[in-house]
């Protein structure tokens, strides 16, 4: 099982961009979906981006297809998600999480958590 750290958050101005990571340790990170979920106050928790094992499959929410990537780098045990654009309303706790098997959107198929970073978009 992988232990994950989110790293990158902060304060970014509404059109600029922002790079969040998310750091692996323990066993086997290059067989995990990884996704990059959000939670901002008041609203349900939901999922940004998606990654299969080997980066070849992404899957985006709308809000932010074609402003947001994520991608991974097996040999270092990381994820990224680089925010482009960011708009007001992605401001939230961002969150990593990892799953074995093929790629969902689904946050409840997603078994292991880190624990979050700010992210806090002005104008």
């Amino acid at each position: 099982q992988v232990q994950l750290v989110e790293s990158g958050g902060g304060s970014v101005q509404a059109g600029g961009s922002l790079r969040l990571s998310c750091a692996a340790s323990g066993r086997g990170f290059s067989s995990y979906t990884m996704g990059w979920f959000r939670q901002a106050p008041g609203k349900e928790r939901e999922a940004v981006a998606i990654i299969n094992w080997s980066g070849g499959i992404t899957y985006y929410a709308g809000s932010v297809k074609g402003r947001f990537t994520i991608s991974r780098d097996n040999a270092n045990n990381t994820v990224y998600l680089q925010m482009n654009s960011p708009k007001l309303e992605d401001t939230a706790v961002y969150y990593c999480a990892a799953k074995l098997g093929s790629p969902t959107m689904d946050g409840h198929s997603f078994r292991t958590w880190g624990q979050g970073t700010q992210v806090t978009v002005s104008s």
